[in-house]
């Protein structure tokens, strides 16, 4: 019986490059489902924040 994991190629890529962090010990990048959006200018996000202009915006308005 072998004791060297036999991982599938998906895990390989999933974890390639990746080592330890030595702080938290944490083996992988944790996943953050966040967004964030860029505006032209001030005016833009007054414009998509007053729903004069429709966009994204970082709110529970309209999240993509």
């Amino acid at each position: 019986m072998s004791t060297t994991p036999q991982y599938r190629f998906e895990t390989l890529q999933l974890h390639a490059g990746q080592s330890v962090d030595p702080t938290t010990r944490s083996r992988a990048v944790p996943i953050y489902q966040t967004s964030s959006y860029v505006f032209e200018d001030s005016a833009h996000g007054a414009r998509l924040f007053g729903l004069q202009q429709f966009g994204n915006i970082y709110t529970r308005l309209m999240n993509p």
